[in-house]
């Protein structure tokens, strides 16, 4: 266990004991926790394996990593979310991701929006959605709703400052959740299904978008946009729709999943269904001085860049149970989550390019001499 955790230490970001200390949590070297070593490898029992409070706490002292109660540990992790976000933070910088997309525009915030589901084990048996934003780039979480299972996915839950810019999948796609982000003086890149987004020709608002002959026009994968508006809370907003055509081994997919999600509900997708899966959409209110067409796809696909490690944390947030109640508690358990998801992408990656003997050389260790009469 000692040279399975010096491993995973070694992926963490330089300086992360020292960073124990600095965040308060590790104010001193007493009790049952004495080193960070300990305190993460404590805390990550319970975030990450999915371990209630007390089993993790019964799991620790069975491996003889600490005693200590389940209230002890909580109060612990309650303390520890600046570093688990610092910790984080630092990881996804030097990672894969963290050179994902372009920049932030000046002055602006970038923040991806999204939820999952909380089964909990055991005799509650009770689904729970959290809700939560994760600022990009620096992959910290700055916003958490925990609801039960009924609680839908909808932009109005965030609070919006002057501002921000909130990237959003297809779900969060609705005209009530857009007008609120405006109408705090924010913008949104989101995905929308036609459907259930009317939108009007902003220079004619009495007439209907109509999206696929619009599409149609789109030169091979060069993209476009049109000026649109929208119908919300009483009042017409304005709006980009940009988009591009799909390649076709990704169109492809998209029909293949348009079919298969089609005959589980015993139904044939429509024609024109199909047909706009070879495009992807974006609907943003930012304007054109800010970002412009292609700038919009790109901020898309930085958020589209992080979707694999969106999904593993979501797989991750399925195990074990969310602290509910208190802020801190509940912020560091969703940090501890990120650090964990990227934890497993790091190692995905060393995998990649295994050793022999099982660990990576140090750049700066010396080789060892041997001796002839050895």
């Amino acid at each position: 266990m000692d040279e399975e955790w010096e491993l995973l230490a070694g992926f963490l970001p330089e300086g992360w004991r020292a960073l124990a200390a600095e965040t308060g949590a590790m104010q001193r070297a007493r009790g049952a926790i004495r080193s960070p070593d300990t305190l993460l490898q404590v805390l990550l029992l319970h975030v990450a394996t999915g371990l209630s409070l007390k089993q993790a706490a019964a799991r620790a002292e069975v491996q003889g990593l600490a005693t200590l109660s389940d209230v002890a540990l909580l109060k612990r992790l309650r303390r520890a979310e600046g570093w688990l976000g610092a910790l984080a933070q630092r990881l996804f910088a030097t990672s894969r991701f963290g050179g994902a997309g372009p920049q932030t525009p000046p002055g602006r915030r970038l923040r991806a929006f999204d939820a999952t589901t909380v089964e909990e084990p055991g005799s509650t048996g009770t689904d729970w959605r959290i809700h939560y934003a994760i600022r990009l780039p620096e992959m910290r979480c700055d916003f958490y709703e925990v609801t039960d299972h009924t609680g839908g996915e909808t932009l109005t839950r965030l609070p919006v400052e002057r501002g921000d810019i909130i990237l959003a999948d297809r779900g969060y796609g609705h005209r009530a959740g857009v007008a609120h982000v405006l109408r705090h003086h924010g913008d949104v890149i989101v995905r929308i299904n036609s459907t259930n987004f009317p939108l009007r020709q902003a220079a004619a608002p009495e007439t209907a978008f109509a999206l696929l002959p619009h599409l149609r026009r789109l030169s091979g994968h060069q993209p476009g946009e049109w000026a649109v508006q929208f119908v919300a809370d009483g009042g017409p907003w304005n709006a980009r729709l940009c988009a591009i055509r799909k390649s076709l081994p990704a169109t492809e997919r998209a029909q293949a999943q348009l079919r298969r999600d089609a005959a589980k509900r015993q139904r044939t997708p429509r024609p024109e269904t199909l047909e706009s899966a070879a495009y992807t959409y974006i609907l943003t209110t930012l304007a054109p001085d800010v970002v412009d067409t292609a700038g919009v796809l790109e901020l898309y696909r930085a958020r589209w860049q992080i979707e694999r490690c969106f999904k593993r944390l979501k797989s991750l947030f399925r195990l074990g149970h969310v602290p509910k109640r208190q802020d801190a508690s509940a912020h560091a358990w969703i940090e501890g989550k990120l650090l964990t998801v990227l934890l497993i992408e790091r190692l995905l990656h060393e995998a990649r390019f295994f050793s022999p003997w099982g660990f990576g050389l140090a750049p700066s260790q010396p080789l060892a001499r041997v001796s002839r009469g050895a």
